[in-house]
């Protein structure tokens, strides 16, 4: 895939994200919660990408991509919560600061990849990738926990 296809992919999956966000804002949640690990699900085939014998990447590179989406998901997670609206269900909080946060951790990933030119390519799309499990995977995980939360007091269960 070249680099724009690349670009393109991005912003089609960003783009993605955002509707279904903004629309989850308007739209209850239903079930245990569940649906809001399948994204991770999706990250599955990324793995190939880690596992690519032709990335070359030194270990602490693998790290820092950690570490950096790490970060990246505070923000997300700091602007994911979730309440019990008039009818009793639960919804998304409407926080427009997520979808701020999301463009920004877009817009600082375009730039290392436009930045990063000594990298091969394999090895730029597996440091991706790393970057994206570490934000994605916390980032779900603590939105199923606070959904979870949401849900225990609505049925009147205490922790």
């Amino acid at each position: 895939m070249n680099g724009t296809g690349i670009y393109v992919m991005i912003a089609a999956i960003a783009a993605l994200v955002l509707w279904r966000r903004t629309r989850s804002m308007y739209r209850p949640i239903r079930g245990s919660g569940i649906r809001l690990l399948i994204p991770m699900l999706f990250m599955l085939p990324g793995m190939s990408l880690l596992l690519n014998p032709n990335v070359h990447e030194p270990a602490w590179a693998f790290g820092a991509a950690l570490g950096l989406g790490i970060v990246f998901s505070i923000p997300l997670i700091w602007t994911t919560d979730y309440e019990v609206r008039e009818d009793k269900l639960i919804y998304a909080k409407k926080n427009w600061g997520f979808i701020a946060a999301f463009i920004g951790i877009l817009i600082v990933r375009f730039t290392l990849r436009r930045e990063l030119t000594d990298i091969d390519p394999e090895g730029m799309m597996a440091l991706f990738m790393m970057v994206a499990f570490g934000y994605i995977i916390p980032w779900r995980i603590v939105s199923f926990v606070k959904f979870r939360r949401v849900l225990n007091q609505l049925n009147g269960v205490h922790e």
